[in-house]
């Protein structure tokens, strides 16, 4: 008992989920789940056909915890937690709080002072880095970019000189965009590695460069996406700039479009056109 004459706080506890098969569950997620006071679910639906795959009897009262309903329901949660119920988070896939419900809980369970604990599982970013043959020293989780085109382009171009090895989600139907923003942003050399249905009987990973990727997502593609692309790698002999806007504005002189010629010469050079195009028009 408190000082107040209140039970003591409960726990919240965030449970990493399996990204694709129900084997990858730990025996310690099976316990949380059958010994949880509220458990929220991303979906409540996924929820129970996990719970019947592992063996699991859901004796807690479940509900619903996704993005639309998120900030409603955390204020909610943070009362059963005060109340001293144990709390179990727990989204479709993965580790709640990336990408994935659940970081507004977290954040309010921290400043009331209530314990947050973590039964951790599978990540699609960590398993995707460790198979993409990529750099793995030092990375970013980027999650996934912007929908509109404009938007995607700026933030990509911010991330053209990111030297860690990058980590995106994205879904099929804006894959190739998607792409194709990465390789004019990145240029289309950079080496990357496209993995699909994770641990799942389909399981897929395709690596070359982001040019080789655009091609390759040209037709339909289903399933979950992961993406890892490698950082920018400044070479000794950096790429002189100004020599790339001098033969801009030699083309230019010569009678070809500036948009043009940025493309051809940034081609030519393998720098991502984005990085030519403010070059120039900061000249």
């Amino acid at each position: 008992m408190r000082e107040d004459g209140r039970v003591n706080d409960g726990t919240l506890i965030l449970a990493g989920a399996p990204i694709g098969r129900a084997e990858d569950a730990s025996p310690r997620l099976r316990e949380a789940l059958a010994r949880a006071d509220v458990i929220a679910a991303e979906d409540t639906r996924r929820l129970r056909r996990l719970a019947a795959d592992l063996g699991v009897t859901l004796a807690g009262r479940v509900v619903s915890y996704y993005d639309g309903n998120e900030a409603a329901r955390a204020g909610e949660l943070v009362e059963a937690l005060r109340d001293g119920d144990t709390v179990l988070v727990i989204t479709d896939a993965g580790m709640p709080g990336v990408s994935d419900p659940g970081y507004r809980l977290t954040h309010l369970a921290v400043e009331a002072g209530i314990p947050v604990t973590a039964l951790p599982g599978p990540s699609a970013v960590t398993t995707a880095l460790a198979i993409s043959g990529l750099p793995s020293d030092r990375f970013c989780f980027e999650g996934f970019p912007p929908r509109k085109p404009g938007e995607r382009a700026r933030r990509l171009a911010a991330l053209a000189g990111e030297e860690r090895t990058m980590v995106f989600f994205e879904a099929p139907h804006r894959l190739h965009a998607a792409l194709a923003a990465m390789a004019e942003a990145f240029g289309a050399d950079r080496p990357a590695a496209l993995c699909r249905e994770l641990t799942k009987t389909y399981e897929e990973v395709v690596r070359g460069t982001l040019g080789d990727l655009v091609a390759w997502a040209r037709g339909e593609v289903r399933g979950e996406i992961t993406l890892v692309v490698a950082g920018h790698a400044p070479g000794a002999a950096e790429t002189d700039i100004g020599a790339l806007v001098a033969e801009v504005a030699r083309q230019e002189t010569a009678g070809v479009p500036r948009k043009q010629a940025i493309v051809d010469v940034a081609k030519a050079a393998g720098i991502p056109k984005r990085e030519l195009y403010d070059a120039v028009h900061r000249s």
